[in-house]
């Protein structure tokens, strides 16, 4: 016998409501056939609120129970809460994944195969590039974050909004090939202020912070992800300036 659920979403011109699609897309993937009801107007979906009781929408019903929203539909059905929850390198271990790939094709379109010299200079580029494009979506929120345990940021907060520019510029610096002598230093200084302000905060300090490393608003643990960003900038920083000599 096929089984059945009630929804009960809102749809109108001007809101779909995401969580409904979901629930509907959670019933039909468990095998419901979907008795799908569209709340068409802010007036219809009070009205409905008031009628069954409930503060919020989609509602569902199986056997004229009532389950609830989207997260009591999972709970349902015994599934985790969706999507992210606590701290998570989730953020900052897809940048480093996309700009590795992004060198192996660079790489690989660009050279008589791949060379690894060549591959790593790119990813530490692309790393920095794309870490800065996070920070730079938010300035006010990304240096909230960073003034909180960065050493030089703490004394002069404004360094906290050239921190991003900087690191963008020895990023572009190096995929431009510019000398050694303007990028490498740049590079180097950012990375090693960094490198202790994140030693400091959390190996000698023993704080639990978030990192600022993809912009003010994630929950991006402050640690060795971290301090894996400034190594990348000291390395690259020092191998600009000995490629210049």
């Amino acid at each position: 016998m096929k089984k059945t659920a009630t929804l009960y979403r809102m749809h109108t011109s001007e809101h779909i409501c995401p969580y409904g699609l979901r629930s509907k897309d959670l019933l039909e993937r468990k095998g419901f056939e979907v008795e799908d009801h569209k709340l068409t107007s802010r007036e219809e979906t009070d009205e409905f609120k008031k009628k069954h009781n409930v503060k919020t929408t989609p509602q569902t019903f199986i056997d004229d129970n009532k389950i609830g929203g989207y997260d009591d539909l999972r709970d349902y059905f015994g599934m985790e809460p969706a999507g992210q929850t606590g701290t998570t390198y989730t953020p900052v271990l897809a940048i480093f994944a996309v700009a590795f790939l992004m060198s192996l094709a660079t790489s690989f379109a660009y050279t008589s195969g791949v060379n690894l010299i060549n591959v790593v200079e790119l990813f530490v580029a692309y790393s920095m590039t794309i870490l800065a494009i996070q920070k730079l979506r938010d300035l006010y929120t990304f240096s909230n974050s960073f003034i909180t345990y960065d050493l030089l940021a703490m004394r002069n907060i404004r360094y906290a909004y050239v921190y991003p520019f900087a690191e963008a510029f020895a990023g572009i610096g190096m995929l431009a090939s510019i000398s050694g002598f303007i990028v490498g230093p740049v590079s180097l200084f950012i990375g090693t202020v960094g490198a202790i302000s994140v030693f400091k905060a959390v190996y000698i300090d023993k704080r639990e912070l978030k990192c600022a490393c993809v912009g003010g608003d994630s929950d991006v643990p402050l640690g060795f992800v971290s301090l894996t960003e400034n190594l990348f900038m000291i390395g690259a920083g020092a191998w600009m300036l000995y490629s210049a000599l």
